[in-house]
């Protein structure tokens, strides 16, 4: 690539810098793209690894290994921590905490969101979200952990307690968490365990709405609810999480508060836009939403900065919603502009394709919505099943994942259950531990950090 080649700057490898950048792979351009993560995330599917159908490579294939073939692109693992609009500059820093600038002609920035807790972060402590790999094996190794635990526990009411679970959310990764923890306990660890029933797991499902998978219509959420009823998943509606602490959680209903005892909690509800939404904002004088997420133009752009984009859930624009296929989309549009641009052609507004929402509630079960069409039991999960092979990145991923789905949807197998001391005490410093045993490390009691600060990824 030639040295005055138009530089294009890529900030996140997710659904939307990664579309965006491979839309670029033929044109004259040189391109970089920065995240501070080695890996592309199919986010979709973290409740799967969360509770043992799928490893977490296989849903978060390389940056450098998808992006391989590209020659006219390079990857920084870096974070971004500054952006100079007017020196037209992304300022960074490396793993080894070694600052530097990245220029650029472009910019597109696809940072994505991250978990939001509506004001109460104090409650991620007990009820880890489900954005990032890390969450994925901390709520594994906390929702298998719980069998654990409550095989060797005495007392009756405490191993009560530890199985019971708690989801925050009626939304499609809510409902699909809580029927995957459902089938896990009814279906998978029946035969595993000789002192407690896994199968009297008592899963129960919180949101403020009247019902679950309200977007995708009063029909579909019908029978989401009646599937998830028949796997015993406890439908909570109408009820707001107030307070949430290591051995349960507090919900307002009708007026009146009352207490849940439950020692795994999920939290699925709401979401933050990356706080580089904030810093482009403040650089460029552009205005944020309550979720932090910046106004852009019809275009994708930021106001009075033609050159830059901001695309996915980072973005507001017209009340779309944060879904992968936006982002993907955005993406595709943001990259096509700047070709158009390069080669003196006219640009346009972009223009949202919806592919309709999907989501799995048990094993051959899912609800599709897609232009007027609505499909539920097993038509809807293979239309879930092809879309999101479709989407998955790379032949071995797919593949894999495949082989995965036919232990745990045509058996009943669990291939990946492993879990470890690091992945369910990853917010907890593992020296602050102070070597204790791992299952009371586990379950809370005595706990060292009691009062204190987690330390945060």
């Amino acid at each position: 690539m030639q040295s005055d080649a138009h530089r294009v700057v890529v900030v996140g490898g997710g659904f939307g810098g990664l579309f965006a950048a491979r839309t670029l792979r033929r044109a004259p351009v040189q391109v970089t793209l920065v995240d501070r993560l080695n890996h592309h995330l199919f986010q979709p599917l973290l409740y799967q690894v969360a509770t043992g159908i799928l490893s977490e490579g296989e849903i978060a294939p390389p940056i450098r290994n998808v992006l391989r073939r590209q020659r006219n692109l390079e990857v920084e693992l870096a974070e971004v921590q500054e952006f100079d609009l007017e020196r037209r500059s992304v300022t960074a820093a490396r793993p080894d905490g070694r600052r530097f600038r990245i220029p650029y002609d472009s910019l597109i920035v696809a940072a994505g969101a991250g978990q939001s807790y509506f004001g109460h972060d104090e409650f991620s402590r007990w009820a880890p979200g489900m954005k990032t790999i890390n969450d994925a094996l901390e709520l594994r190794g906390r929702i298998l952990g719980a069998f654990e635990m409550a095989e060797l526990e005495p007392d009756a009411g405490k191993r009560r307690e530890w199985l019971t679970f708690a989801v925050v959310g009626g939304g499609p990764t809510g409902v699909e968490i809580a029927g995957q923890i459902a089938e896990l306990s009814r279906k998978v660890l029946n035969d595993d365990f000789r002192e407690i029933d896994p199968a009297s797991a008592r899963v129960m499902l919180f949101d403020g709405g009247e019902k679950v998978l309200a977007s995708f219509g009063d029909r579909l959420s019908d029978k989401a609810a009646r599937g998830l009823e028949r796997l015993g998943v406890e439908q909570h509606m109408s009820s707001i999480v107030t307070d949430i602490d290591r051995t349960g959680v507090v919900v307002k209903s009708g007026g009146e508060e009352k207490r849940f005892p439950a020692r795994t909690k999920v939290w699925a509800a709401g979401v933050q836009a990356s706080p580089l939404a904030r810093l482009l904002a403040e650089a460029s004088g552009a205005e944020t939403d309550r979720a932090g997420r910046i106004a852009v133009q019809s275009d994708c752009t930021i106001p009075s900065h033609p050159e830059v984009f901001a695309i996915g859930d980072m973005m507001s624009l017209d009340g779309l919603p944060g879904v992968a296929e936006v982002a993907m989309q955005q993406g595709i549009h943001a990259s096509s502009t700047i070709k158009r641009r390069l080669k003196g052609r006219e640009t346009s507004g972009f223009r949202y394709r919806d592919l309709g929402s999907m989501a799995t509630i048990s094993k051959f079960r899912a609800v599709v919505s897609f232009k007027g069409i609505r499909l539920s039991g097993f038509l809807g999960w293979c239309a879930w099943l092809f879309v999101h092979l479709a989407f998955l990145t790379g032949f071995k991923n797919r593949l894999t994942t495949v082989l995965g789905w036919t232990m745990a949807f045509i058996g009943n197998g669990r291939p990946e259950r492993t879990f470890t001391v690091q992945q369910v005490l990853s917010r907890v410093a593992i020296e602050q531990a102070g070597g204790r045993p791992f299952l009371l490390s586990l379950s809370g009691e005595d706990d060292p950090t009691e009062g204190g600060e987690i330390p945060r990824e």
